[in-house]
């Protein structure tokens, strides 16, 4: 469909410092996309970002016209450091894609699961696939025997990528999957059954020839993140997140081959294909990367003070983790970018962020099936609580049941405009689920599922998701301003709020509490009480939560969002 259809380029004029540095990736690459963004030619019928994009950078480096901080920089907090330059990515992997082509046997079109932690070898596969065209699927190393057994029989993917760490669990399920050829394992041991990553693809030559891929051939699938029901195969193409931000006017990132860009996220969540993939290479920025084992706040705000980092990505739980420290004690080096996404951050934690380092915190809305929905770019005024405006290409709106159009300042459903065009940034669908791909679709639009509301000048502002909304005496209650109002006071780290059964309301609101350390003494019953009260002089009394329990820790995805659901149905007895 891309192919036949022209896209319409109704944004702003474009920011000509990013276009400039655009420029550099080649005079036929920068010419294509002009004139595709001008409207003056159709999308292109092929694209593969693996030839189209890193190798020209690769070009542009040999030339002496980038600059001379490497492309990607990992380093584990135990004296290893990796650093390579473009033309050493395109060296190494254009092994690993001759690894998984001869020696695997894996061909055009065939599915790979990858599940590595922060490493290097996670990048090198990604790319290999694309020059093989080779469909990625990424998932977190959190992943339980029964989630790979899923994922394995519901994608029939012919391979599968992981560490020592995860090959016995691969191992209890692998007879069930009938599609599975090939396992590779990241390790420095052996295992019987097992094909060693390292070993294996270093024997490769790096002679190895880029697949020609069409624009709107298949790249990757994501599982989403499953907050509800099981997790569905969400299919990107080959442009749907390597070629849009050739199109944009502006960047979510604001970024240019000099900066060096760390996103914390899990490498099974799609910002990081965003954030630490596409996006920074594009504009040839260098991805920085710590293995972080674990999210511990001391190493990441000493990485920030020992490298030059000048842009952070995180979800909101990282700056509500790293705003509980003295932040007084740290003088980052290079730090001048912030960047939130996953589910809105709380004013409060933006301001304590602020008074402490000096820096803004710029706001990112998006899904697993569309990419950057929302966004505040550098220069935009930032407005607590507001996730930005519509990120180039998409036309973003607040409708209501009927997929009528909403004014200013009205609640409804978060929407984009899919027709007449569907835009460049869409994912291609839900794999073998046309039900749920269906039902995505209202009227002309595509439908989030989250509720929001936008305001006169366009910025938006997330409610809720539609299945968390509580209805209590009459009364729609959005469980984020809750959390607002609660994570304002000392004592509240993080809070979550669901809905929680009452024979006189229907329902009420119920707070899953994380509390400050400085308060874990207090009594409960006191403190609850002086929650309540908080909260009713904060926001409008009837949101107050009648309930309130005391957690260590709140149920999260991968991404960092708080499953609310799971909450909910421990309180309904689901």
């Amino acid at each position: 469909k891309l192919q036949s259809l022209k896209l319409l380029w109704t944004l702003k004029p474009p920011n000509r410092t990013l276009h400039g540095h655009l420029r550099l990736l080649s005079s036929d690459v920068y010419s294509q996309y002009e004139s595709v963004r001008q409207g003056k030619q159709e999308i292109p019928k092929y694209f593969n970002f693996a030839s189209d994009v890193l190798d020209k950078w690769s070009e542009i480096e040999k030339a002496g016209k980038r600059p001379s901080n490497p492309a990607f920089w990992w380093v584990n907090g135990e004296g290893e450091e990796v650093k390579w330059s473009f033309e050493e990515l395109g060296f190494l992997s254009r092994k690993v894609a001759n690894m998984l082509t001869k020696e695997c046997g894996l061909q055009k079109g065939d599915r790979l699961i990858l599940i590595l932690p922060r490493i290097p070898e996670w990048w090198l596969v990604k790319v290999a696939c694309m020059r093989a065209g080779i469909v990625i699927i990424p998932g977190t190393s959190q992943l339980s025997a029964k989630d790979i057994l899923y994922r394995l029989q519901a994608s029939k993917a012919a391979c599968i990528i992981t560490t020592d760490k995860l090959a016995p669990a691969v191992d209890s399920v692998a007879s069930q999957c009938q599609f599975l050829k090939t396992k590779l394992m990241v390790s420095k041991g052996s295992r019987e059954g097992w094909l060693n990553f390292t070993e294996l693809y270093q024997k490769q030559s790096a002679d190895h020839s880029c697949i020609k891929t069409r624009i709107q051939d298949p790249m990757i699938i994501y599982f989403t993140s499953g907050t509800t029901g099981y997790p569905k195969m969400a299919q990107h193409s080959q442009g749907s997140l390597g070629f849009r931000p050739l199109l944009s006017e502006r960047s979510w990132l604001d970024v240019t081959p000099s900066n060096i860009i760390w996103n914390t996220a899990d490498t099974g969540w799609i910002l990081t294909s965003v954030a630490s993939f596409f996006d920074p290479w594009i504009f040839g920025s260098c991805v920085f990367m710590h293995n972080l084992p674990q999210t511990d706040s001391a190493v990441i705000l000493n990485t920030l003070c020992r490298f030059p980092i000048d842009t952070l990505v995180g979800a909101p739980t990282l700056f509500r983790m790293l705003v509980q420290n003295d932040l007084s004690k740290y003088k980052f080096m290079n730090l001048k970018y912030c960047k939130s996404g996953g589910e809105p951050l709380n004013p409060e934690v933006m301001e304590q962020w602020k008074s402490q380092t000096g820096l803004d915190i710029h706001e990112v809305y998006g899904q697993t099936e569309m990419g950057i929905i929302c966004c505040v770019s550098g220069g935009m005024k930032i407005k607590p609580g507001s996730m930005g405006k519509a990120a180039p290409l998409y036309d973003v709106q607040i409708i209501d049941k009927n997929a009528n159009i909403l004014p200013p300042g009205q609640p409804g459903e978060i929407a984009i405009r899919s027709k007449p065009i569907r835009p460049l940034g869409f994912f291609s669908e839900y794999l073998d689920n046309p039900k749920k791909t269906a039902e995505t679709e209202r009227g002309d639009f595509y439908v989030t599922g989250d509720r929001g509301i936008m305001d006169e000048e366009g910025y938006f502002q997330f409610i809720g998701r539609n299945d968390d909304i509580i209805i209590s005496s009459g009364y729609r209650i959005g469980p984020f301003e809750v959390e607002n109002a609660l994570i304002e006071h000392p004592a509240v780290v993080e809070s979550a709020v669901v809905s929680s059964p009452d024979p006189l309301r229907g329902e009420v609101v119920k707070a899953f509490v994380v509390l400050s350390p400085n308060f874990s003494s207090t009594d409960q019953k006191s403190l609850i009480s002086d929650l309540q009260d908080h909260v009713k002089k904060t926001t409008a009394p009837y949101k107050y939560p009648r309930k309130v329990e005391f957690v260590k820790e709140l149920p999260k995805t991968i991404t960092g969002k708080i499953k609310r659901n799971e909450l909910r149905d421990k309180e309904w007895g689901r």
